[in-house]
């Protein structure tokens, strides 16, 4: 064993000097050759080849990036004709590009003449490395996986979660972007999305609209609530069925306060909100019904 590592030891210690040895070579016929004597042959043997599959492969790159589009564009047609699902195009065109790039470089990299095998041994170590350090990006893209399979929500629905509301613009591998109502955009991670307590307000069909009015002591109550019955009835955007809900919800400090609850279409909830808040504070003027203010009596003696 002993004379097995020692004839090693010096083997490669002959390969070194053989090595340096063509080194110094090299370097000494550079040095003292002119250059008119070794350039064309330099360009010739390494410099040429080189330049050609440089041009191959950003020829194959740019060929390459304009035939995953097409195909992305040909499966966007398909899934929209078949399904008209925007929430599984929007999920598999991301997830598609990942996978169509990745073999683009893998064959970009052949060209150049790069041991593909290695280097997707070396991408595998790397990869693992990557993903132990950074688990949330596996737990996003499970999330995704999970939205995609169960659908708590699609493009399209106004979804409340992680202390952001918008609309779902689109849902992505890893994230998923909302539109809010003053035209940002949010980018939430599916992860947490998937695991976490979020409000779908599209889920269905219908909504119920909550709203408190207010009314001063001494108002006829009933005619308040007359008139709070006559608006809802005049409303074609509330709902018949089930009817609207009127009564005294609570007696405040300086108010009596009257709940009203309707139903409507969950496309119309905004509509019939605020187009209720402003016939109320309209109508009331009209029929002499006075919206306190809080007011404090003070008696001096």
């Amino acid at each position: 064993m002993e004379n097995d590592s020692i004839v090693t030891e010096v083997s490669e210690t002959i390969q070194d000097t053989t090595a340096l040895s063509q080194m110094h070579e090299g370097l000494k016929y550079i040095t003292t050759t002119p250059v008119s004597d070794w350039l064309p042959e330099l360009v010739r043997t390494y410099l040429v080849p080189l330049g050609l599959k440089i041009l191959a492969a950003i020829v194959v790159f740019f060929l390459g990036r304009w035939i995953i589009k097409l195909i992305k564009k040909w499966m966007a047609n398909g899934l929209m004709s078949r399904h008209g699902d925007a929430t599984l195009h929007s999920f598999l065109s991301n997830l598609l590009s990942v996978v169509l790039y990745f073999f683009l470089i893998m064959a970009i990299v052949g060209i150049l003449g790069i041991n593909t095998s290695s280097l997707v041994a070396l991408l595998a170590s790397a990869g693992l490395a990557v993903g132990m350090s950074l688990g949330g990006t596996l737990q996003n893209f499970a999330g995704g996986v999970l939205i995609i399979m169960f659908r708590p929500f699609k493009v399209g629905d106004f979804i409340s979660a992680q202390g952001m509301e918008g609309k779902v613009n689109e849902i992505q591998i890893f994230n998923t972007h909302l539109l809010t109502m003053d035209n940002k955009e949010v980018i939430l991670p599916n992860g947490a999305l998937a695991t976490g307590v979020m409000t779908n307000y599209s889920k269905q069909k219908t909504r119920r609209v909550d709203w408190t009015f207010s009314i001063a002591y001494g108002d006829d109550y009933d005619k308040a609530k007359a008139v709070l019955s006559r608006l809802c009835a005049e409303d074609p955007l509330i709902l018949k069925d089930p009817e609207p809900f009127i009564q005294i919800g609570k007696l405040n400090d300086s108010s009596v306060d009257i709940t009203v609850r309707a139903w409507t279409n969950s496309a119309d909830y905004w509509a019939v909100f605020f187009g209720m808040n402003e016939k109320v504070y309209k109508t009331f003027a009209q029929e002499g019904l006075n919206i306190p203010f809080p007011q404090v009596d003070v008696h001096v003696k």
